[in-house]
């Protein structure tokens, strides 16, 4: 095993998507006050001493600029970068696929900006469950139906997975469940122990918060 290849492992990666048109919050989510602070702070702060890395993917220059105006990168133990959408209003499936296309580890682990109550066990919990065996490591509601009660926007994907999800956009397939169901997946059961089920609630509608 190269010294490359070891270096990669020890990395943790973290991508947050932030490129959404956010239509039914009515404004962006994640420069939302939420608690005295953007929504986005809250996920930046729990990240703190558990990654390595954070890419922050927005679909547009103009959001990026906003952004940097109150993340400051000197506030965390980890580096962050912010990316540009390669692919525009197409949804989460181009965010990840643009992070993934940043990171320095072969595995990240994806979030949404509107999901402030994620923590750090559930960091800690899913990046154990890493295995190169498989390319993506996607937690589930009921055993009865993996694929459709998972949660793949609180996943991990491998590297390899960018031409694939890349062949998907072009086809205008754009269901990230569809790209599930593609790679080779470890099924992680969110069992309000190990993983709680709280850890998946989002901000979506200005009655959420």
């Amino acid at each position: 095993m190269s010294s490359d290849i070891k270096k990669n492992e020890n990395i943790k990666s973290c991508i947050i998507l932030c490129g959404g048109k956010s239509s039914r919050m009515g404004r962006d989510k994640g420069s939302m006050i939420i608690q005295d602070k953007p929504m986005i702070k809250h996920i930046l702060s729990t990240l703190n001493h558990q990654i390595n890395e954070a890419v922050i993917v927005l679909n547009e220059q103009s959001r990026i600029d906003k952004y940097r105006e109150f993340i400051n990168p000197q506030d965390y133990d980890y580096t962050i970068t912010f990316a540009e959408d390669k692919i525009k209003n197409k949804g989460p499936m181009p965010g990840i696929m643009t992070g993934l296309s940043y990171i320095s580890s072969d595995y990240a682990l994806i979030l949404p900006c509107d999901s402030p109550y994620v923590s750090k066990n559930y960091i800690n919990t899913i990046f154990s469950e890493v295995d190169n065996k498989y390319q993506a490591i996607v937690p589930y509601h009921d055993s009865e139906n993996k694929l459709k009660t998972s949660e793949p926007l609180h996943s991990v994907y491998n590297k390899n997975t960018i031409p694939i999800i890349e062949e998907l956009v072009n086809q205008d397939v754009l269901h990230i469940k569809g790209l599930i169901s593609k790679l080779d997946t470890k099924f992680v059961l969110i069992d309000n122990k190990k993983i709680e089920k709280k850890e998946f609630r989002n901000l979506n509608r200005p009655t959420d918060i």
